[in-house]
């Protein structure tokens, strides 16, 4: 699962992209690597993780991460292959869900590709080239579809009624998931034509120093503007950030961070955003050998959880041994949460939780 940085040129991508890489802002290890030039794997800041450390006392700690990738920045006429269109267009494709910057600072040192600040504009720039083509895409299926719509076919009548409203939802200039599908057949359908505007999105707004902590006038427009899509405002100082990373102590950082009114990194804060936008969750292991955050969709099943394990954990799934984080930091051990009556036994029905301590039986 992948959360894409877009945004238009100079407003911040890949100095926050830059940020995450260095990892110095976080107490906790906090690794960075490169799979490809433009994606980086960061961990998920999680506090519990620590908790668990000190009681657990084991070997290594490993945490949940998540996939950033930093994406040209795109001009407008992508939808047409302006600039780097069309590679912008792919990487954004490839991506579950949208982290987009927007500079919410002014300064004449750094040039805006449109002159002036206006991060109104500069998101309308970035979701009709979205839009643009997602519609393209609309009308090349509708294209197909409508033949066998009209020859009575059932399967074909759904997916164009779901088109249909689609299409007219893009040319009102409004973005695909904005469409919520009626029934399950439709969600597939969503699903299955895997649109840009469809996707989650995450709004970060690149403001100065002093801006940190209660943003401003920008930010409130951008609050305003996005208030019926359903989607998270984040108040990010990117330069701010740059500096935090450069420091080489913990206590130059926090004495940083509390100067500027923060109790922890912006970073930390858009990284869990960022995990909770792909709608994912963590459980833990923790013995001895090793603690660690594993990584699950929100809603999965105990053999779904144990499958991310290893396959052979979810084909021969027995039976999960359950403790609720709240009650193993409680007690203190898996021993005496078991004396306390917190242990839980659950099968193959069981939704995990956010938290959840777990251990698996299986046979195969």
């Amino acid at each position: 699962m992948k959360a894409g940085i877009v945004g238009l040129p100079n407003v911040g991508k890949s100095t926050l992209f830059n940020c995450l890489s260095n990892a110095k802002a976080q107490s906790a290890n906090f690794p960075f690597c490169t799979i490809e030039p433009n994606i980086g794997v960061v961990n998920v800041p999680d506090s519990r993780m620590e908790k668990l450390e000190e009681l657990v006392k084991p070997e290594r700690v490993q945490m949940a991460t998540v996939d950033i990738v930093d994406i040209a920045g795109l001009v407008k006429g992508a939808s047409k292959g302006e600039g780097l269109g069309n590679q912008f267009l792919g990487n954004i494709r490839e991506c579950n869900a949208i982290i987009h910057v927007l500079r919410c600072f002014d300064n004449d040192n750094i040039v805006h590709v449109d002159g002036n600040v206006n991060p109104i504009r500069d998101k309308e720039t970035i979701d009709i080239e979205l839009q643009l083509k997602d519609l393209e895409n609309v009308e090349k299926r509708l294209e197909k579809v409508n033949r066998a719509a009209k020859t009575g076919n059932k399967e074909a009548q759904t997916e164009k009624a779901l088109l249909d409203r689609i299409r007219e939802t893009l040319l009102q200039a409004k973005s695909a998931r904005i469409v919520v599908p009626q029934n399950n057949d439709e969600e597939v359908l969503m699903e299955a034509f895997q649109l840009i505007t469809a996707k989650p999105v995450l709004y970060v707004c690149n403001v100065d120093e002093n801006s940190a902590v209660n943003g401003n006038t920008y930010v409130d427009q951008i609050r305003e503007l996005v208030k019926d899509e359903d989607a998270e405002v984040i108040i990010l100082s990117v330069g701010a950030e740059a500096d935090i990373t450069e420091l080489e102590s913990y206590e130059e950082r926090q004495v940083f961070l509390e100067d500027m009114g923060l109790k922890e990194p912006g970073a930390s804060v858009l990284i869990r955003a960022a995990y909770k936008l792909l709608k994912q969750q963590t459980y833990f292991t923790a013995g001895v050998k090793e603690v660690r955050a594993w990584t699950i969709n929100i809603g999965a099943t105990a053999p779904q959880a144990a499958g991310v394990i290893h396959t052979d954990f979810e084909k021969g799934f027995i039976r999960a041994e359950v403790i609720a984080y709240e009650d193993f930091v409680h007690y203190g051990s898996e021993a005496k949460c078991k004396e306390a009556g917190k242990f839980k036994v659950e099968g193959k029905e069981y939704i995990v939780k956010d938290g959840d301590v777990m251990h698996f039986r299986f046979n195969v």
